[in-house]
């Protein structure tokens, strides 16, 4: 029996090749998400994208398909050169750098095509050997990617195919210049296809997109769309002084074994890191400050169960897919209402059961009426069960080893055809 007849019905009327559903079927994909119906009957047609979509809603999914079923479909006659890609991902994070590849991999696994990864952090040398060799993919962070184009070990001017990941995030970074400079780099827009996402459509996104794309399809995914539906959302007042209290007893008693916290600031992170880390909890933490190889590592270890306690940044924590995460806490509300979104969405995923907990004090209480307006609820606030409010253990001192790594502060001054083989703009 060809088992390609147990493809998912709207995964099959995209007519995708053999090696792609092959691997669909393998990752048990099933409906297609809202932004994949209607990102990849444009995408595969080769149309440019503008897509407003949150993490979590399968985008990265819709424009891996695009990309692979275009490599597969349009075969090169000659050997790519080394460092010459057809298609570049741009992605603000490592981490989502690192995810997005990921995904990629689980997508070719039938296929020869060959994804590299550029991101800093990890050894310059390393990654400068990769693209020795031909390869296919970039994935890849602004800065790094830049420094190897500049260098001219990347080589731009033969992509077929750009994705702008996470738009938004790339303009409150202060990515855009980099990424003006990289798109110079790649052929005219009439000469490649170009795929934008992004969380939010300000003003500012909409004058990139109109200089990036041509005649692009514009999608939109509420954030209402969100299968935030999954997610258990609770907050509970507490002052600043209590907050930690509260977390620790969160945790304890009810035996959270897979939590992600999230504070503000870096400081912060390492902070909360160190005391549940010094009251007996398996903890990790993830912060800009924290080196890339460690931050892998940490990664790693939440996913296989030895972390309980992973503690994050919203920079650190975007676009992380763990399975069977089953509480997110808020330490401190975030300023941007999209990256409470993004913070649930961490949980309740592919329809199992999570958990969100908000910890307001004084000071979050400002940003809930906008995360309210944003997902259209109200949110029943209250004061934490009296279980939580319980006495904790005295926290044990620091050790001389973790005195030493707590890092210095520094003072110094800061014409196209319908027809998916024939409106492609190459070969």
């Amino acid at each position: 029996m060809n088992r390609l007849t147990e493809l998912p019905e709207d995964f099959a009327r995209l007519n995708l090749p053999e090696p792609l559903e092959h691997a669909i079927l393998d990752l048990g994909f099933q409906n297609t998400t809202p932004v994949q119906a209607q990102v990849l009957p444009h995408s595969l047609d080769g149309a440019d994208i503008i897509a407003q979509a949150q993490t979590g809603t399968g985008k990265t999914a819709a424009f891996l398909i695009s990309i692979i079923t275009y490599d597969l479909e349009n075969p090169t006659l000659d050997s790519r050169p080394p460092g010459t890609p057809f298609s570049l991902i741009i992605a603000p994070t490592r981490e989502l750098v690192m995810q997005i590849a990921s995904d990629a991999e689980s997508l070719i696994t039938y296929t020869d095509i060959q994804v590299v990864t550029l991101v800093g952090g990890i050894d310059y040398e390393k990654q400068k050997t990769k693209l020795k060799k031909p390869v296919d993919i970039v994935v890849a962070t602004p800065g790094r990617l830049l420094d190897f184009a500049r260098s001219n070990i990347v080589d731009l001017s033969e992509v077929e195919i750009m994705i702008i990941d996470e738009a938004d995030r790339m303009l409150s970074m202060g990515f855009i210049p980099d990424v003006k400079a990289i798109v110079s780099r790649t052929p005219r827009k009439e000469n490649r296809q170009t795929q934008l996402f992004s969380a939010t459509y300000s003003e500012d996104i909409k004058r990139l997109a109109k200089s990036w794309t041509l005649d692009p399809v514009r999608i939109e995914i509420a954030p209402e769309q969100l299968a935030v539906d999954t997610v258990e959302q609770k907050v509970f007042l507490t002052s600043e002084d209590e907050k930690y209290k509260v977390l620790y007893n969160l945790i304890k008693v009810y035996e959270i074994e897979r939590v992600l916290v999230f504070a503000n600031r870096r400081d912060q992170c390492r902070n909360l890191e160190s005391k549940l880390r010094r009251h007996g909890f398996k903890t990790g933490l993830l912060a800009g400050d924290v080196p890339q190889k460690k931050r892998i590592r940490t990664l790693d270890e939440f996913k296989s169960g030895e972390i309980e306690v992973l503690v994050a940044t919203d920079v650190a924590g975007r676009g992380l897919h763990i399975d069977d995460i089953t509480h997110v806490i808020n330490y401190n509300l975030p300023e941007d209402p999209e990256d409470y979104v993004h913070r649930i969405g961490r949980t309740g995923r592919a329809g199992s059961e999570g958990t969100s907990i908000t910890l307001a004090c004084e000071n979050d209480s400002f940003m809930l009426p906008n995360i309210e307006a944003l997902l259209g609820v109200n949110f029943h606030c209250e004061n934490p069960p009296e279980e939580l409010g319980a006495g904790i253990p005295a926290l044990p001192p620091m050790s001389a080893a973790e005195r030493a790594s707590i890092p210095k502060r520094n003072t110094r001054g800061n014409g196209r055809s319908n027809d998916r083989q024939n409106n492609y703009r190459r070969r």
